[in-house]
């Protein structure tokens, strides 16, 4: 996963037919947390415990898009991006995880996406980004079984009632973030540092995602296109020693390969399997999990922020140490490459982008491949004039689009690219502290104000590519 593109200068077009468009996340924007019969999930939770979130705040109100969604929906056809991608709150839907369908949950997305359709957007549904209803989590959370089939249900409820309009179904963002990232490093909800816990997490995802294929397989129409979305964090070796490239393999195989190859090849990587032997014999996997989750996918998704350099730690620590998302690679250590940061310190990468993308291609047997997130927080501000002048991230993204068109000039199948994030909002353990938006948001008056990057956004859709 180390590939280098140079960018390319001037204007770039982009296919005809390529697929513009933004994504969002329920917990992140939709606040109401208590409204329509929802119940709290373990982020309401979380984001309620001392200390979890940086800057003290909470979903509770967030920006307000369950009771100001026709507002946010006519900015987004204000961009003219064809696509939206959105999740569905699964303690709006099924509130305690279990039962029958919350029926006023399911008619608020109606409602959404019909007002989509009528102003031309496509609705893109994301079945679960990370909301799990708090009474599974009391049951056991992730790393139990039975919540794998929890999912199935509540995909097949949330098909069952929006399927006749909607197209596109994820079933999955981002699983390291629910398993490892929330079970392992404990930087996000529930907060555990239990590493097996964390890559019993990471299975029952994948189980359950396969287990929603099976229900919306069975209930498809023409048209219906189904994929789960992988972050990716391409590992380079910054060392020039065995150990290094050592550390560096494991860290791609607990990051990356851990979810890719049973989605993908159906097996886990096999020096994964001895990486983590002392913590694990996979004796959580039982006989058919993965026919289960390696099954025909119609796209794929892809979110990608930067890569990460890595080299060996000292050999001495223990490398099961709890409190990094690196399970069995806690010795190893990330090295900064000295490139450019966004506001959050994240490398500026689109080079690896352009690598990854060539990577996933030539590894692996590839569906249609979709950047279901790309962006950039900065520390936007309302200037003297009224705007919002974030230079800072047209930049970024004007280089990421050049590296995707790269990507394809290189013969990757990339269908379309999604802006993370359309408006400001709770950024999970960030708290209102990061701003990823095109669309500025003051969280005090919810007034909603689109930055400069909307605009130059706005442009590139009609242009259908980036100018000189």
């Amino acid at each position: 996963m180390n590939k280098e593109s140079a960018q390319p200068k001037g204007s770039v077009a982009f296919p005809e037919g390529f697929g513009w468009g933004t994504a969002t996340a329920s917990y992140q924007i939709e606040g109401a947390v208590t409204a329509g019969g929802r119940k709290s999930s373990i982020w309401d939770t979380f984001s309620h415990t001392a200390a979890k979130i940086r800057d003290g705040s909470n979903g509770d109100r967030a920006c307000d898009h369950y009771h100001r969604y026709l507002e946010d929906v006519d900015l987004l056809a204000g961009l003219g991006a064809p696509y939206y991608r959105f999740s569905l709150a699964w303690p709006r839907i099924q509130p305690d995880g279990v039962g029958k369908a919350n029926q006023e949950g399911l008619d608020f997305y109606k409602r959404l996406v019909e007002a989509l359709l009528v102003r031309g957007i496509t609705p893109w549904v994301t079945l679960y980004h990370w909301d799990l209803p708090q009474r599974l989590q009391d049951q056991g959370g992730w790393p139990s079984r039975e919540v794998a089939y929890r999912l199935a249900d509540y995909a097949e409820i949330a098909f069952k009632a929006l399927s006749g309009q909607v197209d596109h179904w994820t079933t999955l963002n981002e699983p390291i973030c629910s398993s490892l990232l929330s079970y392992a490093q404990g930087e996000h909800a529930p907060g555990h540092r239990d590493p097996l816990e964390a890559i019993r997490a990471a299975h029952h995802l994948l189980l359950g995602h396969g287990l929603a294929l099976e229900r919306w397989r069975h209930e498809q129409r023409d048209g219906h296109q189904f994929g789960i979305t992988i972050n990716l964090e391409p590992i380079v070796c910054a060392g020039p020693d065995e150990a290094d490239r050592d550390a560096a393999r494991r860290v791609d195989g607990i990051t990356n390969r851990l979810f890719l190859d049973p989605v993908l090849k159906g097996q886990y990587p096999s020096d994964v399997i001895s990486d983590l032997a002392p913590l694990t014999d996979f004796g959580h996997v039982f006989e058919g999990d993965l026919e289960v989750i390696r099954q025909p996918l119609d796209m794929f998704g892809l979110n990608y922020y930067h890569r990460n350099w890595i080299t060996a730690g000292d050999p001495r620590s223990d490398r099961f140490s709890p409190g990094t998302i690196r399970v069995g690679s806690a010795d190893s250590v990330v090295v900064d490459p000295g490139l450019p940061t966004t506001a959050l310190d994240w490398p500026i990468d689109p080079g690896g982008l352009t690598g990854v993308l060539t990577w996933l291609a030539e590894t692996y047997r590839m569906p249609p491949i979709w950047i279901t997130e790309s962006g950039s927080a900065w520390n936007d501000r309302v200037d003297g004039d009224g705007a919002v002048h974030d230079s800072d991230r047209i930049a970024y993204l004007d280089a990421h689009l050049r590296a995707a068109r790269a990507a394809i000039d290189a013969g990757v199948d990339l269908r379309g690219y999604f802006v993370w994030t359309s408006t400001d909002n709770f950024e999970w353990a960030l708290g209102e502290s990061a701003r990823f938006g095109l669309i500025y948001l003051d969280y005090e008056t919810q007034r909603r104000i689109p930055k400069d990057s909307y605009r130059w956004f706005r442009d590139v859709v009609a242009r259908n590519g980036l100018a000189d």
